[in-house]
């Protein structure tokens, strides 16, 4: 048994933990898992436990798609990262830790989202650099009434009427976070009634990506264990309500992380050159990596112009109508905090795939060396032809079937996922697009509301 197997398992006993969740996120952005009691986890923590290789092809619906190579015949094993262990906070006696998944010699099999963003983290430290980012998150609160969820703790946005009848709730949350060891920046209400935004400080990709699984789990468990509500990150939770967005907040830095790359060196208000070629080459394959940042049904429900939600491949210095916000930094840590803000990202994201697609999306760009147009400076639906086309203005796909069909024209995108995982997401989005059609829109909202 390994010092590390060791630890932790000294580490569960001081904590009174009983259960342990291993947990990982499917293509579909569904966190999934399977738990163990600490009796039996000696030889787990090292070899993982056992998954069918189907079960990445059940899609948001729960629904088993037929995907080749990913028949319920044969196994994968889910190995956590013994450094992602927590509590959990809402919960007496259960801890979780965060997992790849492998096959049986122990490398990725093919399919695993956590492997494909770590693949890009290995690409950028090829071109020598470093992507540093955080996801902005704002959900609902809402409880239950027999006529369906009903939005809860509702005040004016910004307000401190709406922070007090919220706080019950919200300040919960923000413990639990803080004891997992998230580091709470902002959490305030938003424009919605119920709304809420949570922001956590940036990390390297692949904690960020990891903290937000652990960001929607936490909302989740103390919303319905600790106060018998509903938490939903659905893009668009009711037809004529303000839909949430989670937007990736990012940034550039050297191989060392000590040097942020992002602002040009003479003005932070700025893009340096290779920030700009990363950010062109986001938006060159936007169109396409909009299936994996806005990947649902109802992710094309709340790319509305005009709605804050980045609905055409643009960007602006805090244009926040632009999908690629420039972010202004801020007064005495200028060069830190220049970062830019990917709006067209939802939580029914892998959050894996959607930082994983942006920073291969970026490192084109870089590779390319590609310019950036000229900034959109007033909301880019309201521009006429001429001053759309100087700013690269252009429009996203508007459901997830063209969605889809911009990702498998990709050659960057699909060849960064690899075969298996490519023909995975294709299949079980195109499987959910289908059913979701029969079903209606209202039908798929009722479905879906608590998924994500």
């Amino acid at each position: 048994m390994s010092d590390e197997v060791t630890e932790l398992l000294e580490r569960l006993e001081s904590d009174g933990v009983r259960l342990l969740r291993f947990l990982y996120c499917d293509p579909s952005g569904v966190i999934r898992g399977k738990q163990a009691h600490v009796g039996r986890l000696g030889g787990a923590l090292h070899s993982g436990l056992g998954l069918t290789r189907a079960q990445n092809a059940v899609n948001v619906l729960d629904d088993l798609v037929p995907v080749a190579d990913m028949e319920p015949v044969g196994e994968i094993r889910i190995v956590p990262d013994l450094a992602t262990y927590v509590r959990l906070p809402w919960l007496d006696g259960v801890g979780s830790v965060l997992c790849d998944q492998v096959g049986h010699d122990g490398r990725d099999w093919g399919c695993c989202p956590r492997a494909f963003l770590q693949r890009a983290v290995a690409a950028a430290a090829d071109a020598g650099l470093r992507v540093r980012a955080s996801f902005e998150n704002e959900f609902y609160l809402a409880e239950r009434t027999p006529e369906g969820p009903r939005p809860w703790g509702d005040g004016p946005v910004y307000s401190s009427a709406g922070l007090d009848r919220a706080a019950p709730v919200l300040n919960d949350i923000v413990d639990a976070l803080t004891e997992q060891g998230l580091v709470v920046e902002q959490a305030i209400n938003e424009y919605g009634p119920g709304q809420q935004e949570i922001s956590v400080r940036y990390a390297d990709a692949l904690s960020a990506a990891d903290n937000q699984l652990r960001l929607r789990d936490t909302v989740r468990g103390i919303a319905e264990c600790s106060h018998g509500l509903l938490a939903s990150f659905a893009p668009r939770p009711w037809p004529d309500g303000i839909g949430s967005g989670t937007h990736i907040h990012f940034s550039l830095w050297d191989a060392d992380g000590a040097t942020n790359l992002m602002p040009d060196p003479a003005d932070p208000f700025a893009v340096s050159e290779r920030g700009g070629a990363f950010l062109a080459g986001v938006l060159d394959h936007l169109p396409a990596l909009v299936a994996l940042t806005c990947p649902s049904y109802l992710s094309y429900d709340r790319l509305r112009p005009s709605a804050w939600a980045g609905s055409t491949v643009s960007w602006g210095y805090d244009n926040r109508e632009a999908a690629l916000r420039v972010a202004s930094p801020f007064r005495g840590r200028e060069r830190e905090s220049a970062n830019a803000e990917l709006k067209a990202c939802d939580a029914s994201s892998n959050p894996y795939l959607a930082l994983g697609g942006l920073i291969l999306a970026g490192l084109d760009g870089v590779e390319r060396g590609l310019d950036l147009p000229e900034p959109a400076a007033v909301d880019p639906a309201t521009l006429g032809p001429e001053d759309a086309r100087r700013c690269g203005v252009r429009p996203l796909p508007a459901d997830q079937r063209e969605a889809l069909a911009r990702l498998e024209a990709d050659p960057v995108l699909m060849k960064g996922l690899g075969d298996l995982l490519g023909r995975c997401i294709l299949a079980t989005r195109r499987a959910e697009y289908d059913r979701c059609v029969r079903m209606g829109d209202d039908a798929v909202r009722d479905a879906t509301f608590t998924t994500f």
